[in-house]
Parts: C-alpha cells; sequence; structure tokens
C-alpha cells in the first residue's frame, strides 16, 4: 500500500503541544502506512518545548520535524499583555507565508517520486488560517481541539452570536445556550480571551472551524456523551473524532523543565506518606500567584490539617509577558513560621512533574487551574479536582466539571488571574477538607470515570475506534481531494 503522509502544525505552547505530539505518537503505532512531518512554530517565550519536541520526534523514525523560520521580530505592544490570545493568532498567522513554503516544498517533492503522498494537513485551532494553505494545494484539513467537545461546542456557536449581537458579551447578559452543554452557561465563565480584547480574534477563529474535512478532539464519548452525540445529526459541521484522553502518561515535558535532583526529592517524600493523604496544588506553566493570595493558601493549607505538595510558582519581575518563576526564598512569601509549623505535614517545590505525582498512590486530591490536560489527567488517575481556574477557557471547563458533570469540587468558576481578587484562607481550607473526604460522591464518580477513561484508549474502547476511522478517512483521501 502506498505510504501517506500527515503534516501536523501545532501551536507552540505546553497545553496544546504535548496532546497533539502525543496524537502523533498514537497515529504511527496504529498504521504503519503513515509517517508524520511536525512544522514546529518557534514559541514567542523562553521555553523547554523545542527539547522535549526533539526528544519525541528523536524517539520515533517515521516523525520528523521542521522547524519554521522565525519571521522579522517585532517588539511586543503593551496590547500583548492585556490580549494575548489575540497576539498569538496573530503571532501564528506571522508563519502563514514560511509554512505555505515549507508544504509546497514537501508535496512537490513527493508528486516526483511517487512513493508517499500527503493526505493531509491537522491544525491546531490556533492555527485555523493555515486551512488557506491547505486549500491552495487541494490537501483535506483536519483541526486538532485540545481542548474538549463542550469548548468546541461554544466555539461554534461564538460566530451565531456575533452575528446576532456583534458586541463583547458582558456578565450581566443572560446565561448562553449551548448546544453540546446541558445546561445554560452564564456569561462569567466564558472564555476570558472574549472580554480582554481578543474577542475578534477567537470570531476569527471560530468562523474557520467548519472548514476542514474533521475534528479530532482530545476526549471521550463517555465523558462528554451529550457534547459529542450532540452533533450526530449535524450536516453542518464536519466528522468528530473523539480520540481522548491523548495524555503523556511519561511527563516527558517536566523532565525537560526538571532537574533530576528536584524530581527525586518530591518523589522521595510522597514515598513517606499514607495513601491517598496528600493533596496537590499545582497551576499549570503559566498559573502563579502574588504575595497575598500566596499567604492565604499557606493558612487554608495549615488550618485544613491535610498533608500537601505544593508546587508554588511565583509573578516574574519583568511583567505578564514572561514565564512564573520559581520562588528563590520561600521564607520571604509564606508567613512567618509556616514552613517549620508545616515540616513533614507539607513540601513545597517549584515546577512539579504533575503526572507522575498524580500518579502517585499517596496523592488523595487536586488543586487544580483546571487546564483540559490537567483534568484529563486527574481522571486517568483517579484523583478528585478542586476547581480554581485562571485564563483561557479553564473557567468553562471548570464550571462544567462541577455543573453539568459532577466530576468536581467548587472553591471557584469564575476566578480569572490577573482580577486582584484574593481568595480568603478559610474558603481555601474548606475546597482541600472536601476534596479529601474518602467518601464523597465526587471520589466515587471520578472512581468510575477513571476506569471508562482507560477502556476509551484500548482495543475495543470508544476513542480506539474513532481513531481507527480517523486513520480510514486519512488513507481514504485521494491525492488532490479537497
Amino acid at each position: 500500500m502506498k505510504k501517506v503522509e500527515l503534516l501536523f502544525i501545532p501551536v507552540p505552547g505546553s497545553g496544546h503541544l504535548v496532546s497533539t505530539l502525543q496524537f502523533a505518537k498514537n497515529l504511527i503505532g496504529r498504521n504503519d502506512t503513515i509517517s508524520i512531518t511536525i512544522l514546529s512554530i518557534p514559541s514567542p517565550l523562553p521555553s523547554s518545548l523545542s527539547s522535549y519536541t526533539n526528544s519525541l520526534v528523536a524517539s520515533e523514525p517515521r516523525i520528523q520535524l521542521i522547524d519554521v523560520p522565525q519571521p522579522p521580530a517585532k517588539p511586543p505592544s503593551t496590547e500583548s499583555f492585556k490580549s494575548p490570545a489575540k497576539i498569538f493568532s496573530l503571532y501564528i498567522e506571522t508563519h502563514l507565508p514560511n509554512i505555505r513554503n515549507i508544504i509546497t516544498e514537501i508535496v512537490s517533492s513527493h508528486a516526483k517520486s511517487d512513493s508517499v503522498r500527503v493526505a493531509g494537513i491537522v491544525v491546531d485551532f490556533f492555527c485555523a488560517s493555515m486551512i488557506d494553505v491547505a486549500k491552495e494545494l487541494h490537501l483535506p484539513s483536519y483541526l486538532f481541539m485540545t481542548s474538549n467537545t463542550g469548548y468546541l461546542s461554544f466555539m461554534l456557536h461564538l460566530p451565531a452570536y456575533h452575528e446576532q449581537n456583534g458586541e463583547v458579551p458582558k456578565d450581566s447578559d443572560p446565561e448562553w445556550l449551548i448546544k453540546g452543554i446541558e445546561i445554560p452557561v452564564p456569561p462569567r465563565v466564558l472564555p476570558v480571551a472574549l472580554t480582554d480584547g481578543s474577542y475578534s480574534a477567537y470570531v476569527k477563529l471560530a468562523s474557520r472551524f467548519r472548514e476542514t474535512k474533521g475534528i479530532i478532539v482530545n476526549t471521550f464519548l463517555e465523558l462528554e456523551t451529550h457534547a459529542i452525540n450532540s452533533f450526530s445529526d449535524d450536516d453542518q459541521t464536519p466528522p468528530l473524532y473523539p480520540v481522548g484522553p491523548v495524555i503523556d502518561l511519561d511527563d516527558g515535558l517536566a523532565h525537560s523543565n526538571l532537574e533530576q535532583a528536584q524530581r527525586d526529592r518530591i518523589i522521595k517524600w510522597l514515598d513517606d506518606q499514607p495513601q491517598s493523604s496528600v493533596v496537590f496544588l499545582c497551576f499549570g506553566s503559566m498559573g502563579s500567584f502574588e504575595a497575598e493570595q500566596v499567604k492565604e493558601i499557606a493558612a487554608g493549607l495549615e488550618h485544613s490539617g491535610q498533608r500537601f505538595l505544593w508546587a508554588l510558582r511565583m509573578p516574574p519581575p519583568g511583567g505578564k509577558g514572561m514565564m512564573p518563576s520559581d520562588s528563590s526564598n520561600l521564607e520571604e512569601v509564606l508567613p512567618d513560621g509556616f514552613l517549620e509549623r508545616t515540616h513533614g505535614k507539607g513540601l513545597i517545590c517549584g515546577w512539579a512533574p504533575q503526572v507522575e505525582v498524580l500518579a502517585h498512590k499517596t496523592i488523595g486530591g487536586f488543586v487544580s487551574h483546571c487546564g483540559w490536560n490537567s483534568i484529563l489527567e486527574s481522571l486517568w488517575h483517579g484523583v478528585p479536582i478542586v476547581t480554581w481556574p485562571m485564563y483561557a477557557e479553564q473557567q468553562l471547563n471548570a464550571f462544567r466539571m462541577v455543573k453539568e458533570l459532577g466530576l468536581a469540587i467548587e472553591m471557584r468558576l469564575d476566578y480569572k488571574k490577573g482580577s486582584g481578587e484574593v481568595v480568603g484562607a478559610d474558603e481555601i481550607e474548606r475546597a482541600v477538607v472536601a476534596v479529601m473526604d474518602m467518601d464523597s460522591e465526587v471520589r466515587k464518580k471520578v472512581k468510575e470515570m477513571g476506569e471508562m477513561t482507560r477502556k476509551a484508549v484500548k482495543d475495543g474502547g470508544s476513542s480506539f475506534a474513532s481513531v481507527g476511522r480517523f486513520i480510514e478517512d486519512v488513507i481514504g483521501n485521494n491525492c488532490g481531494s479537497n
């Protein structure tokens, strides 16, 4: 059988890149006629993403990497701090000419050899502008939705909302009725990008989704039954391929960021704790708190009486445009005597190997920013979540996990990073105690869903079958089809 090549265009953000590369790895593991080329857009911020990408590609002979050249740099505007989604979308679009040249060259070289054909382009939803390149070259395009089907439903609803209303939604607006989400959605939990100046960029992205041949979603039928089934009779939307949970169980990104000594320190401490006794606090690659909030978290943890592992990261001294950093002096940011009083009962670290920690038998609860990858990782390991969303679509994720799916403990649903709001110690204490209740209904449901996550990706599972359908569609693409 003639071999086929898929071209993947991910975005340089850890929440997107890891699941995209893992999906690529899953595809070649399922079918030996497929090869994959990753077109790697450079990160606009310092990161270890390139080392993670290079490591994965080096271990997979049928995945190759092409670095997309960086266009001439423009100085960052002050707007980039206020409207990150808008600026990120524009940054991705600046790479379109170079990506067009690379893909044109690949297609041309394959046409000469006749041994391999390009069967399609898989683009991250932030790379929807790259659909134009696929159209120009008469190639099928597929959208990779690194978040969930509920979020996809929201994005598909957005252009219709815009056409009808033409203005940025306000918290005081009526609740949104979104096909794919079972309950009305209050505007206060809609993605932050709608109100931070990125609204028009989001509408523009969302308006392109239906131009693709299929939409791949990092979710699974048993988790989002209603959302996925709501598209079954929708002839306006391309076929959905729920292929999740797509997670990196080896935690390769953490190992790229983490010194071995720090990882060993964390795991050794966990090894010494009783089973299911530790609550883990971790807030993603961009999650950080000001000193006042840090003190409230510390007080809440201490008063809860629970054992804890806290990945504490501080805002960058250079402002919002840089990544959070580990605290160089914990004594300065924590309450007086906190480290002494909690010695042996708690451990504070910087960057943590999240997947490895969640897999550890001593972890009983997870205070999380509700990024979708983190939610999938916690469900996989059967660890219940406390919701503390920060940015992106995390408020919507938190709302659905608590109110629609019943799979999380509510602390906050509409917290927004940078709002200046401080969550009090008593609220944090109550949520930590609740998530560590070994007999709670939420814990029971999370354990049951954890079993379903593993079944979904095994032979005979819903996502395993969905990946098979996607492969059949890709291999069935005739050269020159659209």
